[in-house]
């Protein structure tokens, strides 16, 4: 599972990793099977540290990653996600992004997207067919 998001971001998210924190919840002791990553689109501010912080407040299986900018663009585009930088009216900046979560099975192919605000009863069954494909695909 792959999100792309800043940690500033001041709805998505949070809202969003929260969203996945339910889910992994809900999925209980599979969610061990998981591998959820939360990449960041704003690495100039998103340091190691404030990604480890950041990602701190949600669930345990959730991992940030950072890198140069560079890497994220490729990492972006190897998933289809979007963002741009959007200056504020401050002087300071946001950054619009992708606001679905990328779903994948163990072999990396693609399963699902997950919407922003998709409800539960319709997220976590889309992760469990993800997880039957794994599971499917390992025998």
């Amino acid at each position: 599972m792959v999100f792309f998001g800043f940690t500033f971001c001041p709805d998505v998210c949070p809202t969003t990793l929260s969203d996945i924190s339910g889910w992994l919840d809900a999925l209980g002791e599979d969610a061990g099977q998981m591998n959820v990553v939360f990449i960041t689109v704003d690495p100039d501010r998103d340091t190691v540290e404030a990604m480890a912080e950041y990602v701190g407040y949600f669930h345990p299986a959730i991992r940030g990653w950072t890198g140069a900018q560079d890497q994220i663009a490729r990492a972006a585009e190897g998933f289809r996600a979007s963002y741009e930088l959007v200056p504020t009216d401050s002087g300071d900046y946001t950054m619009n992004h992708t606001a679905s979560v990328f779903l994948f099975d163990a072999a990396g192919g693609f399963v699902s997207m997950i919407d922003y605000h998709e409800p539960r009863e319709f997220a976590v069954p889309k992760i469990r067919r993800a997880l039957e494909e794994e599971t499917e695909g390992a025998t």
